[in-house]
């Protein structure tokens, strides 16, 4: 049985390569509650929100991390946020019908992958590599290769078939030390990874059928989860920003205001007494 929501990390004694492993389940899933996101747009978010986890396990650094999909096809947007803790969320928008297709392209078609670093102490930090064609790995491995100067292997795999959807990935990573031959030789040991396999055996289970001729260091494992940030004051500073006369005009064209938060569908509702309340106040200085 796999430790749901769990990344973990390891090293090979014996060669200057890190890997990674996270197998996700329930965070997947209160990404997916959200909204009625048709099967293709659930397994690009799976694969997003897998990506992530590994990215930020990448990042020595407390502060979130954001991984932003942009293009001209049916899916326009697609975007994970992340922090050191391992706490995500995530929202993708679309329109019309989404093909049902694997290739990256004809979901999100000509765009951009964007990467977003804002660490709590120094300077914010953002990437931008255009998106491969065929997959989202693909696009990731070119960001590590143009940004980072470092050969990466990514895998990404989500399974909807089940009456829990699940997603999962590894990433291979040449340390800065690392020889061409020795990445080459741990590559090619881990793309014998069945998707079911990594989505459905336990972690220690998974790297022992991939690297048991290899010495392997394998650190504690890291829990990760469905965190949304949004609030009912984070409402209260937008109306502020909106005006009050402004929110009085909604207030007496709909009777109440409502504000929905498009990452884990919480419904905020302002009416008559709160809107007043909360314009006779003092404003907070910051």
């Amino acid at each position: 049985m796999t430790h749901i929501d769990t990344l973990h990390r390891y090293l090979f004694d014996n060669y200057q390569v890190r890997g990674e492993l996270v197998q996700l389940q329930h965070s997947y899933q209160q990404v997916l509650a959200s909204q009625s996101y048709p099967a293709p747009v659930q397994r690009l978010l799976g694969e997003l929100l897998t990506a992530t986890s590994l990215l930020t396990a990448t990042l020595k650094f407390e502060g979130h991390i954001t991984v932003q999909l942009q293009g001209d096809g049916p899916v326009s947007l697609a975007v994970i946020n992340g922090d050191n803790l391992q706490q995500l969320r995530g929202v993708a928008r679309w329109e019309g019908e989404v093909p049902d297709s694997d290739t990256l392209s004809k979901i999100v078609g000509k765009g951009y992958l964007a990467i977003t670093i804002t660490p709590n102490e120094g300077e914010r930090y953002q990437g931008i590599v255009e998106l491969g064609e065929h997959s989202l790995s693909e696009s990731l491995e070119n960001y590590f290769a143009q940004s980072e100067q470092l050969t990466t292997r990514i895998w990404l795999f989500t399974d909807l078939s089940q009456d829990t959807p699940r997603c999962a990935g590894m990433l291979l990573q040449a340390l800065p030390d690392g020889q061409g031959e020795e990445f080459s030789h741990l590559e090619a040991l881990t793309q014998t990874i069945k998707p079911q396999e990594l989505l459905n055996l336990d972690a220690h289970e998974v790297l022992y059928r991939l690297y048991h001729q290899e010495s392997v260091r394998v650190f504690d494992p890291q829990a990760v989860s469905f965190q949304c940030t949004c609030s009912r004051e984070k409402c209260e500073q937008a109306l502020l920003q909106v005006g009050e006369a402004e929110a009085q005009d909604i207030l007496q064209e709909q009777g109440k205001i409502e504000m929905n938060c498009d990452y884990c569908a919480q419904q905020y509702q302002f009416d008559q007494d709160d809107i007043s309340a909360l314009f006779s106040e003092p404003p907070t200085l910051h």
